[in-house]
């Protein structure tokens, strides 16, 4: 941070190298043109109090480029022209969190802040705790690690654990320096938390530029800063204007102490002695931390944190910052509150799962008020018939909502849904848009009802409603709608995974009547494509490779891109394992298919089915002919602790990735099945399970059991 002296000598010095010459930088004097440099990095990205215009900052910029190109041995690491990366990012290497990035626990309403405050007392034996409440910023959560005032690596969450090394496109964030003066606290390694955004309105502009190209535009600022993160290009990371919120110092390495002594303590929580002479004194709280960080030129929650005494007033904060959330730049989904001394943090420690000095209080689902104008159908690829309403734009959540899917007949029914309503929409969590209620007191008497068709509403068979079931179907296999969305499904990317080919290539193709079954991909050639606007010769050639490589996936991936009603990608493995070709398969009675494992009563139904369409067997028969693998692969026998044992994962898991506990479990013999049945020997739960636990609790054979047991068993 710069003072108000400092701020008058760098202006001036801005002044002098704007009207400089090149040839005036020389090795005594560059240093200054670098900070010169940061100086305006730090106004404009962090300060949002720029006091040059961009096209000054550039030349400045250029001259500093220009000179260390033909000087290179005088470039320092944290040069501002150093963040650009050159070349593209091959791979991100995985690195270990110095500390563990845990979760925080949450709460929704008063209540819960209540029950956290009497948590803290009991534990702390305090009465008058004193807290720090600051944003719950929505965005993608990072860690960075500075050594030596330099810039050493950024990483991802990860798993809590290890995490990505996203350094080069760290660097392109440029409200975070790439140097700064942890030494002047006796700090040689600091590792901190933070939040990556991107700004409302940056995130508009940017939206803007793509659709004046003709690009599809990002879904929305948090998954917008996610994405960037994780693009491979750093320079164009660069473009995207991403911003950082530092919130927590995690650990502090070799503090210098009174006597001198160097120190390696892991974890700052309970900060040691105040340090030696030259020394500043190193924060004992959480807002001095940020207050710290603020002053070494990073964005940290300052302006937006309040430190309070006692929960009542953290309640009222809360309250009214719920309130104002729209009038922030940035999305903020809730409210941080820390105890903020923090020997008190390191009494109270954690739990495995989350600090017990932390809480984070979740604002209320996003609502807004809308009008229902019309309900159009839809039909999916397995005939299924959506009613989708149309509604007067709303934003909700930063989002404009214009559709909302009402799922099927009975939810029109149960919400009490007619075309003209006012109704009340709600983003929880800034999952899919739902109706919550109609307002029927604001009806006039205009409004209609909402009448499901009893014809499909593209090919006009009749619908058909199974019994137990709350879908209407089209069951016309030829339907036009159902074909365009098999074909979607079948070239996938966890099908036949036919790259270039996504969505909006299978309809334009469709339309055109280039393709018009799933076999009539493989008709496609190069000559038929080569006068396709907005399709070059490269893409052309491209798409022909990517189509002639799917010949060769693996048997349990057509069958899954078969788009079989009930099989998914597990069961598709489990049928390909019990069979010699896709033809076996077709040959199976509902019988023979039961007893195979993950093969229940309502799955074999809906194979033979659709076996028993001879429509679907001629549609193999040409895809043999088309060269694609119809048998299965040797089955691969696998020994090891879990042989012989059943496992399915549900819910959220902290430490494994689904696929890479999935694929542990299989390693030492075990299998995977898709859902919950007698035969399931174990059920392995993650956060926020759902009916599947439920499930299993009324089968008493089935061991429920958690991630950590799940890693403990499957443990050499």
């Amino acid at each position: 941070m710069f003072n108000a002296q400092q701020v008058r000598a760098l202006q001036q010095d801005s002044i002098k190298w704007l009207s400089s010459a090149e040839g005036e930088i020389n090795a005594e004097n560059i240093e200054q043109l670098r900070t010169v440099l940061r100086f305006h990095e730090q106004r404009y990205h962090v300060a949002n109090d720029p006091i040059i215009s961009d096209g000054e900052y550039d030349i400045i910029y250029k001259k500093l480029q220009k000179f260390e190109e033909v000087n290179p041995e005088l470039v320092t690491p944290d040069s501002p022209t150093q963040r650009v990366g050159k070349g593209l990012i091959k791979n991100f290497p995985k690195v270990q969190h110095l500390v563990p990035m845990l979760s925080l626990d949450n709460s929704y309403n008063a209540a819960d802040l209540i029950d956290f405050d009497r948590k803290v007392k009991e534990l702390s034996k305090q009465e008058n705790i004193e807290y720090c409440i600051e944003p719950k910023f929505d965005g993608a959560s990072i860690s960075l690690v500075y050594e030596n005032d330099h810039l050493l690596t950024g990483i991802t969450r990860g798993d809590g654990e290890v995490g990505d090394d996203i350094t080069p496109n760290i660097k392109q964030i440029r409200s975070l320096p790439l140097s700064a003066a942890f030494s002047k606290y006796g700090i040689e390694t600091i590792e901190f938390r933070g939040e990556v955004l991107m700004n409302k309105n940056k995130f508009a502009a940017y939206n803007k530029g793509l659709m004046e190209e003709g690009l599809v535009p990002l879904a929305n600022p948090r998954n917008a800063a996610a994405g960037t993160l994780r693009m491979k290009d750093p320079s164009i990371v660069n473009k995207r204007n991403l911003e950082a919120f530092l919130y927590h110092v995690s650990y502090v390495g070799k503090l210098t102490t009174d006597d001198g002594r160097q120190t390696t303590e892991g974890r700052l929580l309970s900060p040691h002695s105040p340090l030696a002479t030259g020394h500043f004194p190193l924060p004992t709280t959480h807002s001095g931390m940020l207050e710290m960080l603020w002053q070494l030129g990073f964005k940290s929650p300052k302006k937006e944190m309040k430190v309070v005494h006692g929960i009542d007033d953290v309640i009222k904060y809360v309250n009214e910052f719920e309130e104002g959330r729209d009038a922030l730049p940035y999305e903020i989904d809730g409210m941080v509150i820390k105890v903020n001394d923090l020997n008190m943090q390191d009494k109270l420690g954690m739990t495995s799962h989350h600090p017990r000095w932390a809480i984070a209080f979740k604002f209320k689902a996003r609502q807004a008020s809308s009008k229902l104008l019309a309900v159009e159908f839809q039909v999916g690829r397995t005939g299924a018939v959506t009613p989708v309403a149309k509604i007067a734009a709303a934003q909700v959540g930063g989002v404009t909502v214009t559709s909302i899917s009402v799922h099927n007949e009975d939810y029109i029914k149960e919400k009490d849904l007619k075309i003209g309503d006012h109704i009340l929409i709600e983003r929880s969590g800034d999952v899919i848009p739902q109706i919550v209620k109609s307002l029927p007191e604001l009806r006039n008497g205009e409004e209609k009802e909402i009448d499901f068709p009893k014809n499909c509403p593209v090919c006009n068979d009749g619908l058909v409603r199974p019994d137990g079931e709350v879908v209407w179907r089209c069951v016309n296999i030829n339907c036009e709608a159902q074909v365009a969305e098999r074909i979607i499904h079948f070239v996938s990317k966890d099908a036949m995974d036919i790259k270039s080919f996504g969505e909006a290539n299978v309809r334009k193709f469709y339309a055109l009547k280039l393709i018009s079954d799933v076999p009539s991909i493989y008709d496609l050639k190069v000559e038929m494509l080569g006068n396709m606007e907005g399709f070059g010769a490269k893409s052309v050639t491209n798409l022909i490779e990517a189509i002639d490589a799917s010949k060769k996936q693996p048997l349990h991936r057509l069958i899954y891109g078969l788009g079989i009603r009930y099989v998914g990608e597990t069961t598709a493995k489990t049928l390909a394992q019990n069979i010699t070709d896709i033809f076996e398969l077709a040959a199976k009675t509902e019988d023979e298919l039961k007893q195979m494992d993950d093969v229940g009563v309502k799955v074999a139904d809906s194979i033979a089915a659709f076996f028993k369409n001879e429509d679907n067997v001629q549609m193999l028969k040409r895809l043999q002919e088309a060269g694609l693998q119809m048998k299965g692969l040797p089955k691969e026998k696998k020994e090891g602790g879990l042989t012989g044992q059943t496992f399915l994962f549900t819910g959220t898991l902290n430490k494994l990735k689904r696929n890479d506990a999935e694929a542990m479990a299989e390693a030492l013999g075990g299998k995977i099945l898709s859902g919950v049945s007698s035969k399931l020997n174990y059920l392995i739960v993650g956060e926020d399970a759902g009916s599947k636990l439920e499930k299993a609790k009324k089968i008493a054979t089935i061991n429920i059991i958690s991630e950590d047991e799940f890693i403990k068993l499957a443990a050499p």
